[in-house]
């Protein structure tokens, strides 16, 4: 039950009535007897700083999960970055270090491949395409990076941010194949990590008549599970993994991210 004690943390994003993550912690804090609970902001893609400034003045706020469209502004607002954070260019968490001070990192890349692992899915030798460069994208071509694929495509609308993301794998990843293109064909594994498929009118973000049997296709969005285009490439005989999967991948991870350092107390007549 909620008290006078209990330390607020929240989950940032626009929209936010697809998101399954504070279900997810809540359950967490429960089962662990942790006097805490995880809400959804809805929160406008420019008002991100003005909401930060305003929950740092709430005593029991100590924490929030970043999801679209904040990633990437979320990083100028904390103070401490770990260097996978850096190196993708975003955050999805961040927990307060002080009365005015939050430090962030990115989990989507490792909950991304945790998920691939979990459902029998190996990275080492293989081609892999990622559609997208925004945080979740970003975040997941350097998870991958790190586990020695064949070669790493890279396909975006916007040139400015797949131009620096693939500078700062370049430049991190000298051994491997990275490279800009325009086409999902060829790869065995092709990730959807833009926001497409996350409203009904939302064009597919890529072309499914590319895509052949055999080849993995991956989602990041969670809601619904069965995206229209990992639908359209199922038809066509292609492999799907479901976003939830990143989700599922990186919970523990963001649990104690939040809860180390006993900054959350244990419900009375409760172990941890």
């Amino acid at each position: 039950m909620i008290g006078g004690a209990t330390k607020l943390f929240g989950l940032v994003g626009h929209p936010v009535a697809h998101a399954r993550t504070p279900q997810a912690m809540n359950a967490l804090f429960e089962r662990n007897g942790l006097d805490a609970v995880m809400v959804p902001f809805d929160v406008p893609g420019t008002d991100l700083a003005r909401c930060l400034a305003s929950l740092s003045r709430v005593g029991n706020f100590q924490g929030m999960v970043v999801t679209v469209p904040h990633k990437m502004s979320a990083i100028a607002l904390c103070r401490d970055l770990t260097p996978r954070a850096r190196l993708a260019g975003a955050v999805n968490v961040m927990r307060r270090v002080g009365e005015d001070a939050f430090a962030g990192d990115m989990l989507d890349g490792e909950g991304f491949v945790v998920g691939l692992a979990a459902a029998g899915h190996s990275v080492a030798g293989r081609r892999i395409c990622i559609v997208g460069a925004g945080g979740a994208a970003s975040a997941i071509a350097v998870a991958l990076a790190e586990r020695q694929p064949a070669k790493l495509t890279l396909i975006n609308r916007s040139r400015e941010r797949l131009l620096a993301l693939h500078e700062r794998l370049r430049l991190r990843f000298p051994d491997l194949e990275v490279v800009i293109g325009e086409h999902v064909g060829g790869h065995d594994l092709v990730v959807n990590a833009t926001s497409l498929g996350l409203r009904e009118d939302d064009p597919l973000p890529f072309d499914p008549e590319q895509i052949g049997p055999g080849v993995l296709v991956a989602e990041v969005i969670m809601t619904p599970e069965i995206t229209p285009i990992l639908h359209a490439v199922a038809r066509r005989g292609a492999a799907i993994h479901a976003g939830r999967a990143m989700l599922d991948g990186q919970l523990d991870a963001i649990f104690r991210y939040f809860s180390e350092g006993g900054r959350i107390a244990v419900r009375r007549g409760r172990e941890a």
